[in-house]
């Protein structure tokens, strides 16, 4: 399980820079920036947050002795991630 979350570790820290790499396309103030809504920005930062906060509540978890359901959530932001990007 711990290869599992540290998998996780690495995929949820690669997500979180693809937010801040796509961040200044969105929300930048450059000609190619969208200049971002507040609601836009709110639920950005909610998805950085999230995306940070996951892999250390799996770890947390893990050494508490409830693996599967740390690895189940350091790999949320990645499957939500995934379900958003199949929808669109």
């Amino acid at each position: 399980m711990k290869i599992f979350c540290a998998i996780a570790v690495v995929a949820d820290l690669a997500l979180a820079a693809l937010l801040v790499a796509l961040s200044g396309f969105i929300f930048g103030g450059g000609p190619e920036g969208m200049h971002g809504e507040a609601g836009a920005a709110i639920v950005w930062w909610a998805a950085f947050i999230a995306t940070l906060a996951a892999p250390i509540l799996g770890i947390l978890l893990l050494r508490r002795g409830r693996p599967g359901i740390g690895v189940l959530i350091a790999c949320a932001p990645v499957i939500v991630a995934l379900l958003f990007a199949s929808i669109s």
